[in-house]
């Protein structure tokens, strides 16, 4: 068996018998009627899923008919994607994309608010200026079945093995996942996405984990400094932006249940739950920036971390939802609240408002303080970011 076989993505030789597999799958077939007939499904299912798997069946086989490639399987994953942001966003625009050499595969590290949009936003800037996508890190947490890991690895995902245990096994798992990422960027010259943490910022602070980093430096060779084996793997930060989190009622509900000390159990599908509603959520306005490419500078993964961290925070679009939230927190300096805002000089600032609040109140009131904390903590890092570049440059 190839050293990689058990997480790297389909190839394209394998992509029919993968899209069969999916199709034949009744458990997947199921999981997809529960959400166009959710009602008929919960009521009488045993009325529905007979009559509608097969016709769910032949529309699917109709439509990945033209599908033999992964680059096929993508296309239709762009239409459907911008199609849902047509109708659930007030726009998006990428920014920083000049930075990309086209010739050089790059490690593409971003901040984490959506499980499967954020991944999904970076390859469709890629695909504006006709470069090929990513690689997708993913958890095997959203992996627990079988279709799933199907879907993800035949859109280019490769499987970061959480779920593993015992010490000597887990650092078997780690290295083998630096050395595909290396295998990836450095030789196979594909570029990959990796969150900057171990699962999404729910609190909206958005922090670079150094044991990622640690693990990115395990394929290293035996001569190699960790500054040069970063180097190789060309590190571009990405900071992604979205005025409305279509899931803050399920970040907030996990926020409060851990602010208790109680433990929050997800329920079988609600990881699935939560990347359709990233999907098919209202939004806002969302805005992807490239960063710069990181060089051999960094001797240490805190420094690297604080590297890529100043960059997300910098280049993270405030938006009004942004501003507003950290004005709501406490009383805020009137200068600073005005320069703010001059980053949006034509917005209604009391329509913003009433639309802000209108999105809280879909919050229950007593997690409501943590949505409006994640809200407000980007603003909080940019300013903090701006006060220690200030410093450094008057010492």
């Amino acid at each position: 068996m190839n050293q990689f076989d058990d997480i790297r993505p389909y190839r394209d030789s394998e992509v029919s018998t993968v899209l069969a597999r999916l199709i034949a799958d009744n458990e997947f077939i199921d999981l997809l009627l529960s959400r166009r007939l959710p009602i008929m499904i919960r009521l009488i299912p045993w009325l529905v899923k007979p009559l509608a798997r097969p016709l769910l069946k032949r529309s699917l086989q109709k439509l990945t008919a033209d599908v033999e490639t992964v680059a096929d399987f993508q296309d239709h994953v762009k239409e459907g994607l911008q199609k849902s942001l047509d109708k659930t966003t007030d726009g998006y625009s990428f920014g920083g994309l000049d930075q990309i050499d086209p010739k050089q595969a790059y490690l593409f590290i971003s901040n984490h608010r959506d499980i499967a949009l954020d991944p999904a936003m970076v390859n469709l800037a890629l695909h504006t200026v006709e470069l090929d996508t990513v690689r997708i890190a993913i958890g095997d947490n959203l992996l627990s079945k079988p279709f799933a890991s199907d879907l993800m690895r035949v859109n280019r995902s490769f499987i970061v093995k959480r779920s593993v245990e015992g010490r000597r096994k887990k650092l078997e798992s780690l290295k083998n996942l630096s050395a595909y990422i290396r295998y990836s960027v450095v030789e196979d010259k594909a570029s990959c996405w990796i969150a900057q943490s171990e699962g999404r910022a729910k609190d909206g602070n958005d922090r670079t984990d150094t044991a990622l980093l640690k693990m990115l430096a395990l394929s290293k060779s035996k001569q190699q400094a960790f500054s040069e084996a970063i180097g190789q793997l060309k590190l571009m930060p990405v900071s992604l932006s979205y005025e409305y989190d279509p899931c803050i009622v399920e970040k907030t509900r996990e926020l409060y249940a851990a602010s208790r000390g109680e433990d929050y159990i997800k329920a079988e599908f609600e990881d699935l739950d939560s990347i359709q509603k990233g999907f098919l959520g209202y939004k806002g306005r969302v805005q992807v920036n490239f960063g710069d490419p990181i060089g051999e500078h960094y001797d240490t993964a805190e420094d690297l971390a604080a590297e890529i961290n100043r960059q997300i925070y910098g280049l993270y679009q405030l938006f009004p939802t942004n501003i507003i939230a950290w004005q709501m927190q406490a009383e805020r300096d009137d200068d600073t609240v005005a320069l703010l805002k001059q980053q949006w000089p034509d917005e209604n600032w009391p329509e913003a408002q009433a639309k802000f609040n209108a999105h809280l109140n879909s919050v229950p009131s007593a997690q409501r303080a943590f949505a409006i904390q994640a809200y407000a903590i980007p603003v909080q890092n940019q300013l903090d970011y701006q006060y220690d570049k200030s410093i450094a440059e008057n010492t």
